[in-house]
């Protein structure tokens, strides 16, 4: 998503600015190109020759240095995104009045990208009646001011004011950059394992993690699309606050979601790891252990994805299928017993594939024979992979 989009941060003074080593290194993880301008206030609080060591160019603070004139008019050119954080309250004023007294400032006047604010300062100065008027005024000129976090505070106190975590900002900038490819389509995705109940303690269930499903409702959300996300229990949900999130537990709640709302989509992407079987019956208190052996009855569950198949009318459905033996053979038997449109094949033989990997390896197969696989790559980048199968489908069936 951040991959060679230019951000410049505007760092002013704050005891927050020392998250902006973090999110430095954040956005050169994922592989922004980083430029950094600071207040001379903001260099009491954190240094620029970090700044400058994480983000591999040079920190400019002053308008002009040695003889030499910082070209603000081209800074302010050169972004995709213009950051300004933290956002201190006296910098809040005077963008708010259009003054223009540093470098910084400068360039926020100059600049014909995006800009977006993540304020920091004591509850008091947030909630100040200046305050509101001024960020009332950030936002009328387009600027994305966003919100605060609550909790302790550099004055001792507690409350509002504090900026954004990194890990969030991150958010908002990706956020700030989605895009419109799947605008209007409504995409389901199941995530996550389902919990079978032995009795009121114990239950069935298997390694997912939830990784993948995640990566893909992100993927799909941040290229326009409306995303229903119905995960049984799992460790990864998707970060993005408009992405409807349904949780389930069981087989049968995922199977009872997932057909409720098929109807409203017009993509499914069943990527949960759904239990094939469940107990006969559920005890309804926890069963001792007396015996030297134990029988379990199982029965099958409803298969979600063939019922969609059924169901389906011009919906694109797409498939997972984890395989140990004869990968290919029985994904392609899955592909056309269960009338999908794509299968996703994870193989467990695959190094660095698989339940809770940061990676992942699949082959998509689709109804006319093709084969695509996508090598040993991140989770995310697995995930944009499928999406471009996906959208290919999708024009050919325009």
């Amino acid at each position: 998503m951040l991959q060679g989009k230019k951000i410049l941060i505007g760092v002013t003074g704050s005891i927050a600015a020392y998250k902006i080593i973090s999110l430095t290194r954040l956005l050169i993880k994922e592989g922004a190109e980083v430029k950094i301008v600071m207040t001379k206030a903001a260099t009491k609080f954190v240094s620029p020759l970090v700044l400058s060591t994480l983000s591999k160019n040079k920190v400019l603070i002053n308008l002009f240095e040695k003889d030499v004139w910082a070209n603000h008019v081209m800074l302010g050119r050169w972004a995709d995104l213009m950051l300004i954080a933290p956002l201190s309250c006296n910098t809040l004023a005077k963008m708010a009045n259009g003054q223009c007294d540093n470098l910084l400032l400068s360039v926020y006047l100059s600049a014909t990208c995006k800009v977006m604010c993540a304020p920091a300062m004591d509850e008091d100065m947030w909630h100040h009646a200046a305050t509101r008027k001024n960020i009332e005024a950030l936002t009328g000129y387009g600027n994305i001011v966003l919100g605060v976090d609550s909790g302790e505070l550099a004055s001792g106190l507690s409350g509002e004011g504090r900026m954004l975590e990194p890990e969030n900002i991150l958010l908002e900038i990706k956020n700030s950059f989605r895009t419109n490819e799947l605008t209007g389509e409504t995409v389901l995705i199941t995530s996550g394992s389902t919990h079978e109940a032995i009795d009121p303690v114990r239950f069935i269930a298997n390694h997912s993690t939830g990784k993948m499903g995640t990566a893909l409702a992100e993927a799909f959300y941040l290229r326009g699309a409306d995303v229903i996300f119905i995960s049984g229990p799992a460790q990864h949900f998707p970060a993005y606050k408009n992405i409807e999130i349904i949780k389930v537990t069981s087989a049968e709640d995922m199977f009872i979601q997932a057909v409720q709302q098929f109807p409203n989509c017009s993509i499914a992407v069943l990527s949960a790891a759904v239990a094939d079987y469940t107990p006969v019956e559920t005890a309804s208190q926890k069963i001792k252990k007396k015996e030297e052996q134990f029988t379990l009855s199982l029965k099958k569950t409803k298969d979600i994805l063939k019922e969609l198949g059924s169901l389906k009318s011009n919906q694109l459905l797409v498939g997972f299928a984890l395989e140990t033996n004869n990968e290919l053979d029985n994904a392609r038997k899955k592909l056309a017993d269960k009338n999908a449109d794509l299968i996703v094949l994870n193989s467990m033989n695959e190094q660095g594939a698989g339940f809770g990997f940061d990676t992942n390896k699949v082959t998509v197969l689709d109804k006319n024979g093709n084969q695509y696989e996508s090598g040993l790559m991140s989770k995310q980048d697995v995930a944009d992979y499928i999406l471009e199968i996906v959208e290919e489908k999708l024009k050919q069936n325009a």
